[in-house]
Parts: C-alpha cells; structure tokens; sequence
C-alpha cells in the first residue's frame, strides 16, 4: 500500500469526522466543499478533520482511489465513507447525519 493511502486511512480512522475537501474550513476553495462545510456546522460539529486536497495531488488522487469515489468533497465518520456533499444534504434533510455525527462523538 502506498504512503499515500496510509495517510489517508490512518487519518479516516484516527479521528471521528473528516472531510476531504478543496480548500479549508475557513476558505473552502469550491462551491461543494464549502456546501459541505456549512452542512456539518449546521448539525453542531466541533471535532471536525479537513484535509485540503488542492495541496498534494497525490492525496487529491489518492482519496478516489481510497473510497472509489469520483468526487470531492468526501465525507468520513468513524472510518466510514458516507459520501460528498449531494448525499450530505440528503441525509442532512432526513435527519441521518445529525445521528450518525452525533453518534461519531463530534458534537460533543
């Protein structure tokens, strides 16, 4: 396994929520991620780790791979791939993030 895919699995599993983004939590660099970001607010997130892809391509094309998932941002609970930032609103809308979140520890 590449250091690439290391870094992202021990990071996926190291800590309750992550977002693969563009940009950061301050300054998300599209429209999706900065979506995503106002989504996991909105639901009370304050253990929240964001990985910038837009700095290392390795990592930016690593995390496809990883999840085999065309798109970013990617969303991580508890090791878990939930999905970008469509599914964060669908799952927002019907109340399944909330549980999942708070169930992951990061709102506490």
């Amino acid at each position: 396994m590449s250091d690439v895919q290391n870094f992202i699995r021990e990071t996926v599993t190291t800590h309750p929520v992550v977002l693969f983004m563009k940009g950061t939590a301050q300054f998300p660099q599209c429209g999706f991620s900065g979506r995503a970001i106002q989504i996991l607010k909105g639901n009370g997130v304050k253990k929240l780790v964001t990985v910038n892809v837009l700095e290392d391509d390795d990592v930016r094309q690593g995390i496809k791979a990883f999840s085999s998932w065309p798109t970013i941002p990617q969303l991580y609970v508890k090791g878990e791939f939930v999905g970008g930032s469509d599914i964060m609103a669908e799952l927002d809308e019907n109340g399944e993030l909330k549980k999942l979140l708070e169930e992951s520890g990061a709102t506490a």
